[in-house]
């Protein structure tokens, strides 16, 4: 038994110098995860912080005045252009130049004091239907709160009805606080597949493959000893992310490290296994890198990452459960995010725990007929 510990110890270090011993390689194993976290964390987002708007204002009315000032003071809106006629509201939105462009009718503001509807038209460029979307909601509120205090200070009735918003987990609301978690286990799982896909394909392209031939080390070792070295580093990324994510970006963490880190765990060994069977598979550097591409864009489009896993259709929901970065950005934004406890993530876990239970036998199967 120490033989065969040694052994794996041995074939762990190998692979880590292999790893490790090039200077631009272990530059690429930190930089990359350091600056995709800084990129996601200010890019990647859906707030909307700057919506350029026109205005054609047929009633030039103190009423429209009031409500554009309230547009304005909200720093998210910008006035880019003021219409003259209805013909130039085409030009604005075609040209880029405006997201939306509000339009006052002629009787606006007099029938805002006849107690009548007084519509307000919203044209909105939907070509990038989030930032329309959340345009649309933000001049909504904003069109409540103006009908609130006119009504106030017109002597009429406030409503009956209010409503009260307090969002959990995440008060301001902000993207960021999704993103960033969900970047430990995405950068992460990046580099580890790939790490594995390439590490028996590097050794059949340099010519040493055979060497693994003569070892008195069995498949199933050679299968432990190199899936050790990229879950290990996958941790050590995971880790980075998660600092930047807590310090930098400063989203406070509100779970467990050790319920995080068992969490993670279990996600490197189910993404190692995938990996192990494409390098298993791949003939040379080429096919491996080929197939790792080929394979992590759809598993990253089925994460729930860019789209939530309930909103696609139920068969591509059924695909989801071969994808272990489901379960992770699920995991992991659970226990960051809420403080959850382990066992309140177990249905995260076992589906990690099957996927593992699947593609390493599998790995190693594929070993054995390689070796043989």
């Amino acid at each position: 038994m120490l033989n065969k510990i040694f052994r794996i110890l041995t074939l762990c270090r190998k692979e880590m110098l292999a790893i490790l011993k090039d200077p631009s390689s272990r530059i690429v194993l930190i930089m990359p995860v350091f600056l995709q976290s800084l990129l996601f964390g200010y890019a990647a987002t859906y707030d909307l912080t700057n919506a350029p708007y026109a205005v054609l204002d047929q009633s030039r009315s103190g009423a429209s005045v009031e409500l554009l000032s309230m547009l304005d003071g909200t720093g998210v809106f910008h006035r880019v252009a003021t219409l003259e006629n209805e013909q130039q509201i085409q030009d604005v939105i075609d040209n880029g130049e405006a997201l939306l462009v509000l339009q006052f009718g002629p009787d606006f503001e007099r029938n805002l004091y006849a107690g009548q509807a007084a519509p307000l038209q919203v044209i909105l460029d939907a070509r990038n239907s989030n930032s329309a979307g959340s345009a649309a909601a933000d001049v909504g509120a904003i069109v409540a709160s103006f009908n609130q205090q006119w009504r106030q200070s017109q002597g009429g009735s406030a409503p009956a009805l209010t409503i009260e918003t307090r969002a959990w987990y995440n008060p301001n609301l902000e993207t960021r606080w999704f993103i960033m978690p969900s970047m430990i286990a995405s950068l992460a799982f990046l580099q580890t597949v790939m790490l594995t896909a390439l590490s028996v394909a590097r050794e059949r392209e340099q010519g040493t493959f055979d060497q693994l031939l003569v070892t008195p080390m069995s498949p199933s070792e050679i299968m432990v000893g190199k899936a050790v070295p990229p879950i290990m580093i996958g941790l050590v990324q995971s880790t980075l992310v998660m600092l930047v994510t807590r310090f930098w970006f400063e989203v406070p963490m509100a779970g467990a490290l050790l319920t995080l880190y068992l969490g993670l765990l279990f996600f490197m060994v189910s993404s190692v296994g995938v990996g192990l069977v494409i390098s298993a598979l791949s003939a040379n550097m080429q096919q491996a890198m080929l197939y790792a591409f080929m394979l992590m864009m759809p598993l990253m489009l089925l994460s729930g990452l860019a789209t939530p896993v309930r909103n696609m259709p139920e068969p591509i929901q059924i695909l989801t459960y071969a994808n272990p970065l489901r379960f992770a950005i699920d995991l992991i934004q659970r226990v960051y995010l809420e403080g959850v406890s382990i066992f309140a993530v177990w249905h995260d876990l076992v589906p990690l725990t099957v996927i593992a239970l699947i593609t390493m036998p599998w790995a190693a199967w594929l070993f054995r007929h390689r070796l043989v």
